[in-house]
């Protein structure tokens, strides 16, 4: 499937970045969202000098009503092509006796899931009028089971992995595709702050290319990298106690 129009959010963060350069090309409009703005200018001209046309746009996505206020004015001029919702953070248990802070867990949450469906719900209706369309939906492989370390981050990419496929068969007729993104390790700073082992780890161009091929081909679920990919679909698989003892065994334990 090809694409003109793009819209990426997170996209100061290592995935985003490197994606919307994997994309940024002679024809290409790129519109990318990120909240920081010396980094998202340094994103965009990379992307410009590959031909690419970009409108970078600062913005937390944290504040619904700013996100839906930008995209009903982003509407008016561009109903994008391909919807990449990337952006995410993490937070982990700490090695204090409160664990994760009711704070940065609500935090998370606007992130990861509350900003995403937002974004989805104000450009959905564009794409449903005009019969086309592509939404990417960044989920984890953390999806398949909640790690220890992490729970209200494995929780929020569950969600997003159970909304996307969902969406992907409400509207399997209407000519819009949806695809559900579950990365592993992919090196980056919120990678490096995660508690555990990190096998199999990534790097973000290499994690770029696999997605891209992934949303061409209209792949349903786009997992990486294979070897952590299938261990973390048997831990869904398994007894639960089964799961929680060879998470133990690998090393992710709190």
């Amino acid at each position: 499937m090809s694409a003109q129009s793009i819209l990426i959010t997170g996209a100061t963060g290592a995935i985003g970045g490197a994606l919307a350069l994997a994309y940024a090309a002679s024809g290409v409009r790129l519109i990318l969202l990120g909240q920081r703005a010396d980094r998202l200018e340094a994103v965009a001209q990379a992307c410009r000098e590959q031909g690419a046309s970009v409108l970078p746009v600062v913005l937390d996505c944290r504040d619904i009503d700013a996100l839906q206020a930008w995209a009903a004015r982003c509407l008016v001029d561009d109903v994008p092509d391909l919807l990449i919702a990337n952006a995410g953070v993490n937070i982990n248990v700490s090695d204090t006796a409160e664990g994760e802070l009711w704070a940065d867990m609500q935090r998370l949450f606007e992130v990861n899931v509350l900003a995403t469906l937002a974004l989805v719900n104000a450009f959905l209706p564009a794409m449903r009028q005009r019969g086309s369309g592509q939404i990417a939906l960044v989920s984890s492989l953390a999806a398949y089971f909640g790690l220890p370390m992490t729970p209200s981050y494995s929780a929020s990419k569950a969600a997003i992995k159970a909304y996307g496929e969902g969406l992907r068969a409400l509207l399997a007729d209407e000519g819009i595709a949806v695809n559900v993104i579950m990365p592993g390790y992919v090196t980056s700073p919120m990678c490096e702050a995660m508690p555990g082992p990190k096998p199999w780890l990534w790097s973000p161009e290499r994690a770029a290319a696999y997605i891209q091929r992934g949303l061409q081909r209209n792949r349903a679920r786009i997992s990486f990298p294979f070897p952590l990919n299938w261990g973390s679909w048997w831990l869904a698989v398994l007894p639960a106690a089964l799961s929680q003892r060879v998470l133990g065994w690998i090393g992710y334990r709190v």
